[in-house]
C-alpha cells in the first residue's frame, strides 16, 4: 500500500531530525561542547524511539541508505568516545583504553549473537509446518526472545547502558559511570549469548529435517487422509479456502489441508482438519506415497502445477465462487481430471467458453455453504426493511463493470438511506481498492455517509446485558490459541497442537450463539457497515430482505435464500444487453448508477404480490444451483466418494503394469542354463 500523502511530512520531519542531531552530536564531540553533546544525543536517542514506535518503515529506507541501527549505533557511541578524549588531557587516553576495549567487546558479541540467531533459525525451520498436529515428537520449544532474534531491538535495548553511561561521563567526568554501563551491556549480551548456545545443543535442538521428513511419512501412515483441500495464494486471499472448510470437515473420511506459504498456516480460519504446510517441491512429492486420493482446488496459483505432477491422486477444482465473470471458466481448469460445479449454468458456461473443459469433467455439486441458509418467507415483517448492500471488488482488468462502488455506490446508497424504513448494511469486498484507488475512496465516502445517516437517526438502544462480550470471548477462547508475539512457527506447532474431541461442534454451537446475541445488541434503526471476520457473509443473507450486488457469486449465492436481490449495471451495457450477457442478471432488478431504481425496489420487496420476479429466481436457483434435494452437501460428499473410486481405479492399473513391466525386465534365473560368467583380460 503506498504511504498516504499526510503522513509523507511527518517521515521527512524524523529522518531530518535524526540526521540533524547526528551532525549537532559531531560538532559537539570534536569542539568539544558539553551541553550541545548532551542534548543531540538524548534527541537522537528519542528520535529512535519514535522510528519504532511510530515509523517501522522507515528502518528499511535507512537500512537500504547503509545507515541500519548498527551503524547508527556504533556512531553515536564512537561520538561519545570521542568527545571524552577531547575533554581532557593526554593521559585520559589511557585512562579511557579499558572503556573502549569493553565497548568493542560488546560489539563484537552483537555481531556473535546475530550470527547465532541466524544459526537458531536455521534449526527451527522446519521443512513442515503443522496444525492440528501433535508434532511432539519434532522437539518442538518455544522461539528464543524477540530481542535475541531481532538486531533492531536488541542492539538499543543491550547497547542502551553503555550509550547512557558514556552520556553521564561526559556530563559529570566521572569514568565509572561509562565502565557501569558498558559492563551492564557486555552482561546483557553474554546472557543473550548463553541463552543461544544452550539452544543449538542436539537435545535442545528440534527435529532435523531428515528427521522431520521421517516424522511427516509416519503420520501421514498413521492418519491415512484420503481427501485434501490444496490452497497457495497471497495473505488476502486466505477467505478462498475459509468458505471451503466447514463442507471438507463434514466429508466422510479423513480430510487434510494441503498448503504452501508458511504465513498462511496462520490464516486459514478455525478447522479442526489437520494442516500440512509444504514449502518445498520436495517435500510435496511426498504425498504420491501417502494414502491420500483426491485434492480439491478452490483457486488456481502458481504453484498448482506443482502438485498435478503427482500421477497418484485426483484433482478437482471447485472454484472459491461462481459468477458470470470470465475468471470462472478460467482455461487452466482444463488441468485437472473433473471440475465441479454448482449447476446446470456453469455446465453450459464452460460448455460455451471453449476452454478445453469436457462436458464428461464437470460435475455438478451445488453449494454446500448454502445449505444452511434462510429461506424467503415473504414480505418483511420487521418495523424496517433490511438491505444488503455487498458490491464486490474492481478484479484485476480494469472493468468498469466489475464493481459498482466507484460509479454508482454513493447513489445507491443516499437513495437507500432516503427511505426512513430501510436498515442498511453494507459490507464492501475485502479486496475493496486494492487496485484501483478510486473504489477505496468511493467506500470511505459510503461509510462516512452511512455514519451522517446514523447520527441523524433517533431510537433506543438495546440495554447491554453483557451477552455478546460473555459470547465473544467464549468463541474467541474456542476459535484462538493464546500464544505471544514473539512465537516462531515452532512454538505455534507446539501450542496448536490436535484439537480437544468435540471442538467443532463447541464452535458451532458457540458461532450460533454468538451471532444472535450480536444482532441483539444492535439497535433495528441503525445502519451497520460490517467489514469484521465476523459476523460473515451468509450471516448477513439470514438477516437482509433485498440483496443489492454486482455480477459476482454473491448474487449466485443469495439466490439459495429466494430472496429479491438487484444488480447495479454499470458496464456501460444496455439493459437488455447486459442481462443476456450476464444470465445471473435474468431474475434481477437491474439498477442504473443513479439508483434511480431503489424506491420501485424497495416498493417489490415490501408487497410481493408486485414482485414479477419471483419465478424467475426459482428457476434460476435450479438453474445456477442445482435441485434442493439431495442437499448439496450430500452430493459434494457422493463426488469425493466417486473420484476417490477413480483414484484407487488409476493406482490398481498403475500398480498392475509396473508388476508386469518388472516380470519381464528380470529374467528368470531358475530357467538360465549357466549362470553368467565374468569377462576375463585377454
Amino acid at each position: 500500500m503506498p504511504t498516504p500523502p499526510s503522513r509523507i511530512p511527518a517521515r521527512a520531519l524524523v529522518a531530518a531530525l535524526l540526521v540533524a542531531a547526528f551532525c549537532v552530536q559531531a560538532v559537539a564531540a570534536l569542539r568539544p561542547h558539553v551541553p550541545l553533546l548532551l542534548a543531540s544525543t538524548v534527541t537522537s536517542l528519542a528520535v529512535e524511539g519514535v522510528l519504532y514506535r511510530w515509523h517501522r518503515g522507515m528502518l528499511s529506507m535507512f537500512a537500504k541508505s547503509h545507515a541500519d541501527i548498527t551503524v547508527r549505533h556504533v556512531l553515536r557511541d564512537l561520538l561519545l568516545v570521542v568527545a571524552l578524549l577531547r575533554l581532557g588531557e593526554q593521559q585520559r587516553e589511557t585512562l579511557y583504553t579499558p572503556l573502549i576495549a569493553g565497548l568493542l567487546a560488546f560489539y563484537a558479541l552483537h555481531c556473535a549473537i546475530q550470527a547465532l540467531s541466524v544459526l537458531v533459525r536455521r534449526t527451527r525451520t522446519l521443512p513442515v509446518v503443522t496444525r492440528n498436529i501433535d508434532a511432539s515428537a519434532l522437539r518442538l520449544s518455544p522461539a528464543p526472545p524477540a530481542l535475541l532474534r531481532r538486531a533492531g531491538h536488541r542492539l538499543p535495548a543491550f547497547g542502551l547502558p553503555a550509550t547512557l553511561g558514556l552520556l553521564t561521563t561526559a556530563a559529570i567526568d566521572d569514568p565509572r559511570c561509562a565502565a557501569l554501563g558498558i559492563a551492564l551491556s557486555l552482561g546483557l549480551a553474554l546472557l543473550g549469548l548463553y541463552d543461544l548456545l544452550l539452544r543449538l545443543l542436539p537435545s535442545r535442538r528440534p527435529a532435523s529435517e531428515r528427521e522431520a521428513l521421517a516424522w511427516l511419512d509416519a503420520w501421514l501412515a498413521e492418519y491415512r487422509p484420503t481427501v485434501g483441500l490444496y490452497f497457495s495464494g497471497g495473505a488476502s486471499s486466505a477467505y478462498q479456502a475459509n468458505m471451503w472448510l466447514e463442507p471438507l470437515a463434514k466429508l466422510d473420511g479423513r480430510p487434510l489441508i494441503v498448503l504452501r506459504e508458511r504465513f498462511m498456516v496462520q490464516k486459514i480460519a478455525p478447522t479442526d482438519v489437520p494442516i500440512l504446510c509444504l514449502p518445498k517441491v520436495s517435500t510435496l512429492m511426498r504425498l504420491e506415497d501417502s494414502s491420500l486420493q483426491v485434492l480439491i482446488h478452490p483457486s488456481n496459483s502458481g504453484k498448482t502445477s506443482q502438485v498435478l505432477r503427482i500421477p497418484t491422486l485426483k484433482h478437482t477444482f471447485v472454484n472459491h465462487g461462481e459468477s458470470d465473470k470470465l475468471s470462472s471458466c478460467n482455461p487452466y481448469a482444463k488441468a485437472y481430471d473433473e471440475v465441479w460445479v454448482a449447476g446446470p449454468a456453469a455446465r453450459e458456461r464452460y460448455a460455451l467458453a471453449e476452454v478445453g473443459v469436457e462436458d464428461k469433467d464437470v460435475v455438478e455439486i451445488g453449494r454446500p455453504q448454502l445449505d444452511d441458509v434462510q429461506q424467503y418467507e415473504g414480505a418483511p415483517t420487521g418495523a424496517r426493511t433490511t438491505v444488503l448492500y455487498a458490491p464486490t471488488w474492481e478484479g484485476w482488468d480494469g472493468n468498469p463493470g466489475n464493481t459498482s462502488v466507484i460509479e454508482a455506490g454513493e447513489n445507491l446508497v443516499r437513495a437507500l438511506l432516503a427511505d426512513p424504513d430501510v436498515r442498511l448494511l453494507y459490507k464492501p469486498h475485502p479486496l475493496t481498492g486494492s487496485v484501483d484507488p478510486r473504489a477505496g475512496a468511493a467506500d470511505l465516502r459510503i461509510r462516512e455517509l452511512i455514519r451522517a445517516a446514523n447520527r441523524e437517526r433517533a431510537g433506543e438502544r438495546p440495554r447491554d446485558t453483557g451477552e455478546l462480550a460473555l459470547r465473544t470471548r467464549e468463541l474467541d477462547r474456542l476459535t484462538t490459541t493464546a500464544m505471544r508475539a514473539g512465537a516462531d512457527q515452532v512454538e505455534r506447532m507446539m501450542l496448536q497442537s490436535a484439537p480437544e474431541p468435540g471442538r467443532a461442534a463447541a464452535v458451532a454451537a458457540a458461532t450460533a450463539a454468538w451471532e444472535e446475541a450480536y444482532w441483539a445488541s444492535l439497535p433495528q434503526w441503525e445502519h451497520q457497515v460490517v467489514t469484521d471476520v465476523r459476523p460473515a457473509l451468509y450471516a448477513c443473507f439470514d438477516r437482509a430482505d433485498l440483496l443489492i450486488s454486482d455480477v459476482s457469486s454473491v448474487i449466485s449465492d443469495f439466490l439459495a435464500s429466494g430472496k429479491p436481490y438487484a444488480v447495479a449495471n454499470t458496464s456501460g451495457l444496455a439493459e437488455d444487453v447486459f442481462r443476456k450477457a450476464f444470465p445471473t442478471v435474468r431474475a434481477a432488478t437491474v439498477l442504473t448508477p443513479d439508483g434511480a431504481g431503489v424506491p420501485g425496489l424497495l416498493e417489490t420487496v415490501r408487497h410481493p404480490e408486485k414482485d414479477e420476479l419471483a419465478k424467475a429466481r426459482a428457476e434460476l436457483k435450479r438453474e445456477l444451483l442445482g435441485p434442493d434435494e439431495p442437499v448439496s452437501q450430500v452430493r459434494f460428499n457422493e463426488a469425493v466418494r466417486a473420484l476417490c473410486a477413480k483414484a484407487q481405479e488409476h493406482r490398481a492399473r498403475m500398480a498392475e503394469r509396473l508388476a508386469a513391466e518388472i516380470a519381464t525386465e528380470i529374467p528368470d534365473q531358475r530357467r538360465s542354463p549357466t549362470p553368467p560368467q565374468p569377462a576375463h583380460p585377454a
